[in-house]
């Protein structure tokens, strides 16, 4: 099951990055580096040069870009599916010196179904973001909301959608 996996991403990911020099386990390491630790570009540039691999920061940058949304991709389709059972709250962080707000949804067993993170708070944005939830996922059985107004019209609005196009 894992050479599977393993030859998906490798077959999918070769597709995109036909005109990379360095191998494939290289690249990757380097792009989860950045993805998955507080790591700067100049520091992932640091430890591979420590391993003998000599490149500039910003290579690593262009195979972030080019690779990251070829892994979501293929890790959203082998993700298992998420419980009936979501539980929905927005909050609000702070991004690069700026206020967002996330809005997130996580099932019964904690695993996330989604997130979203917008500059705007609303209806509209609860809504975007409730859609999404359902379309990657399907209608929930059941929906656990804090009092937030938006979230509560969000989730009336897509109830009364339905019903309002047949």
């Amino acid at each position: 099951m894992l050479d599977f996996r393993k030859s998906l991403i490798d077959s999918t990911l070769r597709k995109v990055l036909k005109r990379l020099h360095y191998p494939l386990e290289v690249m990757l390491t380097c792009v989860r580096w950045y993805e998955a630790y507080p790591l700067s570009l100049r520091h992932i540039e640091e430890m591979m040069q420590e391993r003998g691999v000599f490149w500039d920061h910003a290579t690593v940058h262009r195979w972030a870009i080019r690779m990251l949304p070829v892994l979501a991709a293929v890790f959203r389709r082998r993700k298992h599916p998420v419980g009936r059972n979501w539980r929905m709250d927005e909050t609000y962080i702070k991004v690069s010196g700026q206020w967002k707000y996330l809005y997130r949804a996580v099932d019964r067993d904690g695993d996330t179904v989604d997130f979203l993170l917008t500059a705007k708070r609303g209806l509209a944005a609860a809504r975007r973001f409730l859609e999404r939830a359902i379309n990657l996922h399907d209608v929930p059985e059941k929906i656990t909301i804090d009092k937030s107004g938006a979230n509560t019209a969000a989730i009336e609005s897509v109830k009364a959608e339905p019903a309002s196009t047949s």
